[in-house]
């Protein structure tokens, strides 16, 4: 760890818990080099042996278990407690989606003999995931939010555009959704009624939200990580500007920088602490510069990909603060961060020449901050590098010839 932090509880290993396919996760590479260079065991789901977490220098062990969210939950818990035996010891369960983290939320009693969880209230998670359920404790608690609609059929999704007009933002409702009967495949925004009724056409209800859409030219982008202790003690909290995001302006970060911002800190820490959060939060947020409001866009009740970008001075992140706490260590509240940058190599590229021709200028931040944290390249863990080149190799190649073969 940086500077002289705390040291983490060796004794303890670390599960990294998944459900779905999505190997090219830079996230949970982060989260076996964040805890395995802090001494701790990392054990990893991976979907393959040559994944970039599977090959990564710091996984423990690797447990090939591919899924699709389309099992039983019940399933995947038992396979939980199948690993968690294997593993021999309690260990920390550090989830790296949403529907791990509900299924670890949901069955927090059966899993308590193989895993140290957070105590966050059972359901919120769901609620949390759920975009309805977010638009409506946003409104509860006076967090403000983009104006959100779930509609009830498929002639008041029509009328949800004819009466906001256009652009409008659809989101998949619940966090299983978007795994077993997605319906767009992430935030996408709708430019006309065409689009829209070729994304839902006539039939059952759809299964989105709409959001009002809030013009990226009078908008900011803005992250906050947090992690909330689990006696209720003040958060830690990170808060970074959002540069690029691939899909741009819906997808993952591609590059960002930390930006010390102590009224968003406030807002974000105040809401967890009334809704009784605990455990690690990755929420997007937007500034609406028409009348200088962060709104609430996204509440991810788990690790977020870009986790690594945020730490202390002492060399604390959300993932080492889950660790600390669960292991009855002392986690630094407040908001003390490094002054930092964040980049996703290979997806910033696309990124940023889509950001120069829509703008017709150079994109911000293509001189990186003398303080960089990169999601893939590393000098004590290269491994996972390689095998990303190939996968992302793979994937352009599947891209390019799809339409061959059509």
């Amino acid at each position: 760890m940086h500077g002289s932090g705390p040291e983490l509880d060796h004794s303890v290993p670390a599960l990294l818990v998944k459900v779905g396919s999505y190997p090219q996760h830079h996230g949970g590479v982060g989260v076996l080099r964040t805890l395995g260079r802090g001494g701790v065991d990392v054990h990893a789901m991976v979907e393959d042996r040559l994944t970039p977490a599977a090959v990564s220098r710091y996984a423990a062990r690797r447990f090939v278990r591919p899924t699709t969210g389309l099992e039983d939950p019940q399933a995947l818990v038992a396979e939980l407690l199948a690993i968690g035996g294997a593993i021999g010891r309690r260990c920390v369960a550090v989830p790296t989606d949403d529907e791990a983290a509900l299924l670890l939320a949901e069955n927090a009693g059966r899993l308590a003999g193989c895993f140290l969880l957070p105590p966050v209230p059972r359901d919120l998670p769901r609620l949390l995931a759920d975009k309805g359920g977010l638009a409506r404790l946003c409104l509860e608690h006076g967090v403000p939010t983009p104006r959100s609609e779930v509609p009830a059929d498929h002639d008041a999704l029509l009328a949800i555009g004819r009466a906001w007009g256009y652009p409008l933002v659809l989101k998949n409702l619940e966090a299983w959704t978007r795994l077993r009967a997605p319906v767009v495949g992430h935030t996408t925004v709708v430019r006309d009624e065409r689009e829209l009724l070729e994304l839902c056409p006539p039939g059952p209800p759809p299964s989105v939200l709409v959001q009002e859409y809030l013009p990226a030219e009078q908008a900011e982008d803005w992250i906050t990580h947090l992690y909330c202790p689990a006696d209720g003690a003040e958060p830690l909290v990170f808060t970074a500007l959002k540069l690029r995001a691939w899909p741009p302006g819906a997808g993952v970060t591609t590059r960002a920088q930390v930006r010390d911002n102590p009224g968003l800190a406030g807002q974000a820490a105040g809401f967890c602490r009334r809704l009784g959060y605990r455990g690690v939060a990755d929420l997007d947020w937007r500034l609406d510069r028409r009348d200088g409001r962060y709104k609430l866009v996204d509440f991810n009740p788990r690790t977020g990909a870009q986790f690594r970008m945020f730490e202390t001075p002492d060399g604390v992140d959300v993932v080492r603060a889950l660790h600390l706490d669960l292991t009855g260590r002392p986690v630094p509240g407040g908001s003390r961060q490094r002054v930092r940058g964040y980049v996703v190599g290979q997806l910033d590229l696309p990124a940023a020449a889509v950001w120069a021709w829509q703008e017709r200028r150079l994109p911000p931040g293509l001189r990186p901050h003398r303080d960089t944290e990169r999601a893939w390249i590393c000098r004590d863990d290269p491994a996972p590098l390689l095998a990303e080149s190939g996968w992302f190799a793979g994937s352009v190649a599947r891209r390019l010839l799809s339409p061959v073969r059509r």
